[in-house]
């Protein structure tokens, strides 16, 4: 059986129509989408906007040590799936997408699809029949793809914005996000933008692997929104990275992390709650007091948690140390 056999055979015929004599999905999934690789890390990612609920569910697929697709426009979601199963046997992006196209050839004139796999290798395909403006375009590591669009002036703005920009891969594909909107973005309008982004290489735990998988499914201001969810993870993040440096004794680390995480999240009061946990914990209880005063003079209901500690492991099982910091800010309240 050839590759393109095989493929064909697993396609569904469900959720599709007759349109003048020929066979297409229901579902238009029409949008904008980045698919990149970081050179110097080798993460992988993909983001997407569109006035389509919840359209990071069909349209971003990853997998770490594989590769990332972006499927939309009339969207067949099994090329997300079966382009990572073929990634994954050592296809290239541009085999991978040969492939696809071929087992779908009634219908893959309504496609779009743009992907990278482990190697940085790309591949992107607008058919005849995406709506205009529709188009893509790729560079090192990194396809674009739009359409729909209010002009064609966005997928050449996402490249422009990807090349020229600095920091870590989830925020320079926010970025490209970003640029498409400023071209006018979906011509119909805002409502839903997903980002996923996973390790370059697999360590064998897929719920390791994956740095990134935040959705936004119905939203007035879907990138704006998602950004502020990127920056809640990244603070999650670092608060992760100081709770393992503590547990290793490096109090000093852990501290680093948790003012970043504290950068990045300043009006939740999670962090600098746990960061004066960790502290009392090991000892420097005054230097847990100033976090403790922050967090119970802005929501006092924490106090009732940190008698409950001691049971879980979190705090040294000391009356008197759970008393010391129950009581902290309470002169002030009176």
């Amino acid at each position: 059986m050839t590759i393109h056999t095989a493929v064909a055979g697993r396609y569904e015929m469900k959720n599709k129509q007759i349109f003048k004599g020929g066979i297409i999905p229901k579902r238009p999934v029409s949008t904008y989408s980045i698919v990149a690789r970081d050179p110097s890390t080798g993460i992988l990612g993909v983001a997407v906007q569109s006035h389509w609920f919840s359209v990071g569910s069909c349209v971003l697929w990853a997998e770490a040590g594989v590769g990332a697709v972006a499927t939309q426009s009339f969207v067949e979601m099994s090329y997300g799936p079966l382009g990572l199963a073929l990634m994954k046997s050592g296809k290239s992006a541009t085999v991978t997408l040969n492939a696809l196209l071929a087992a779908d050839s009634k219908n893959h004139h309504s496609r779009q699809v743009g992907m990278v796999d482990a190697q940085g290798r790309t591949a992107a395909f607008t058919g005849n029949r995406c709506v205009a403006a529709a188009g893509h375009d790729t560079g090192e590591g990194f396809t674009v793809q739009a359409n729909m669009m209010a002009k064609d002036t966005v997928w050449p703005a996402m490249k422009r914005s990807f090349e020229e920009s600095a920091g870590d891969l989830p925020e320079r594909l926010m970025g490209a996000l970003a640029a498409a909107e400023s071209e006018g973005g979906d011509i119909r309008g805002k409502q839903s933008a997903a980002i996923l982004v996973v390790n370059g290489e697999s360590s064998g735990r897929p719920w390791a692997d994956r740095i990134v998988d935040l959705r936004v499914e119905d939203h007035p201001d879907p990138i704006g929104e998602l950004a502020r969810l990127l920056k809640l993870s990244q603070s999650y993040d670092y608060m992760a990275k100081g709770d393992e440096l503590a547990t290793t004794g490096d109090l000093k680390g852990a501290g680093v992390a948790y003012e970043q995480a504290a950068t990045r999240n300043p009006e939740q009061m999670e962090c600098p709650f746990w960061h004066g946990i960790m502290l009392a914990a090991s000892g420097k209880t005054e230097d847990a007091i100033p976090f403790f005063r922050r967090v119970f003079a802005t929501e006092p209901h924490w106090r009732d948690l940190v008698p409950r500690l001691p049971a879980a492991g979190l705090l040294p099982n000391d009356l008197n140390l759970v008393e010391r910091i129950v009581g902290v800010g309470k002169d002030e309240c009176r």
